[in-house]
């Protein structure tokens, strides 16, 4: 097995400036690696994250999830297993597919895009970014829920304050205090609201996970609280993410993004290649519940282990050419992009699979559509080359755009 030593670690400024070098030494010369500073094993193949999250053998938990997540969303979904897992997300995973996203829900993504495009569309400028990205899906989630959109500030700083705590890999004090701040923060919002929703309940997500039951099972104040600040978090850092990447790497390719503009069914096999090429999350942790053997070595059980689904997915004996951005693939099947039967890591596999995949497809096609609409002749400013940021999560921090605006 390899030590940290041999590669760029993965706390480096040089890995937050570029991470894709140091994936590619990983794949290829240390796929195992104990890393001292976050007592972790990581893992960068494709077959090797692949195999830990689809866990076939119940060889891996998400009991890191009790110190990694609970201190700020309280206890989750993500940190059961078995009976209580397939109970628990029978009950939330209704919401985010089939008639009640296409009858309830479309029609809130639908709107919050547009009222946001409607503020700049005559502008001829943006950023893609502040302007849109960091805003839709919180704001649509806020919708779904039945929460007041003019609360988006405080919901922004929640879920901001969230994403820095689990990827607080350095152990920074002053984010952990912010992280848990968070929690009671958010616990005293959202208690209140929920409390009145039992008793006064609307046609609203919220409404709906208080009214809940599967096999006499019903989730708690606190199992609802703990799930809609899950939701937030996740919902808002990963869909912000992955339009403003969309967007950046079609910006970056003129061709591909011709042909997407022309060709609107593109619009999922972009999403699916942005998620490949350049994931919002970056990397996730399970735990061994026995030992192990993956490529490179063994890890022992007990073991904290760290998946980089950022190398994973441009792993060589995987995908052709990995390191280029192309909506053509034909080694990534977009059919199966956002099921469990995904053939790229971004959404996680097996039994933890990202239960908003549906809901992501959604905001993402209906953003794309239009955001191309309103700016058919999109281009970068002037000058502008769109630089990720982020170790946990990553992607543009600013995506500054012209085009022409449309007269009515």
């Amino acid at each position: 097995m390899s030590t940290a030593q041999q590669v760029p670690d993965i706390l480096s400024p040089e890995f937050a400036a570029d991470p894709y070098p140091a994936y590619r030494v990983m794949r290829e010369s240390a796929p195992l690696i104990w890393h001292e500073a976050t007592q972790s094993y990581i893992v960068s193949r494709y077959e090797d994250v692949e195999r830990v999250f689809k866990d076939k053998n119940n060889q891996f938990t998400t009991d890191n999830y009790d110190w990694q997540i609970e201190p700020v969303h309280g206890k989750t979904i993500l940190q059961l297993s078995g009976r209580e897992h397939a109970v628990r997300r029978a009950l939330v995973a209704p919401a985010f597919r089939g008639s009640d996203l296409q009858e309830k829900f479309l029609p809130f993504i639908e709107r919050n895009s547009r009222e946001l495009i409607d503020a700049f569309r005559h502008t001829g400028s943006a950023d893609l970014v502040t302007d849109y990205a960091t805003r839709f899906p919180v704001n649509v989630i806020a919708d779904m829920l039945g929460l007041d959109k003019a609360d988006h500030a405080r919901f922004h700083r929640w879920y901001t304050s969230v994403i820095a705590f689990l990827g607080n890999l350095s152990g920074d004090p002053e984010v952990a205090a912010a992280g848990e701040r968070t929690r009671s923060e958010f616990a005293e919002y959202m208690l209140p609201i929920i409390r009145q929703r039992r008793a006064d309940p609307g046609d609203d997500l919220l409404s709906t996970l208080c009214a809940a039951e599967v096999d006499g099972v019903s989730m708690s104040d606190e199992d609802i609280k703990a799930f809609c600040s899950l939701l937030l978090a996740a919902g808002g850092e990963t869909t912000d993410k992955a339009i403003a990447g969309i967007f950046a790497n079609l910006l970056l390719n003129p061709e591909q993004l011709a042909a997407v503009r022309e060709d609107r069914s593109l619009i999922p096999s972009a999403f699916a290649e942005t998620l490949r090429y350049t994931p919002p999350v970056h990397m996730i942790m399970r735990q061994s519940a026995t030992e192990v053997s993956l490529s490179g070595g063994t890890i022992p059980a007990g073991a904290t282990v760290t998946c980089l689904i950022g190398a994973a997915n441009r792993d060589e004996s995987r995908y052709r050419d990995p390191d280029r951005f192309d909506v053509f693939r034909e080694d990534l099947t977009t059919t199966t992009a956002f099921s469990a039967a995904a053939d790229h890591l971004a959404f996680a596999l097996g039994r933890h699979f990202c239960v908003g995949a549906l809901l992501a497809k959604a905001e993402v096609e209906i953003g794309v559509n239009q955001l191309l609409d309103a700016m058919p002749d999109v281009r970068l400013a002037d000058g502008f080359d769109p630089v990720e940021k982020g170790v946990f999560t990553r992607g543009p921090q600013s995506l500054p755009v012209r085009f022409t605006p449309l007269t009515d």
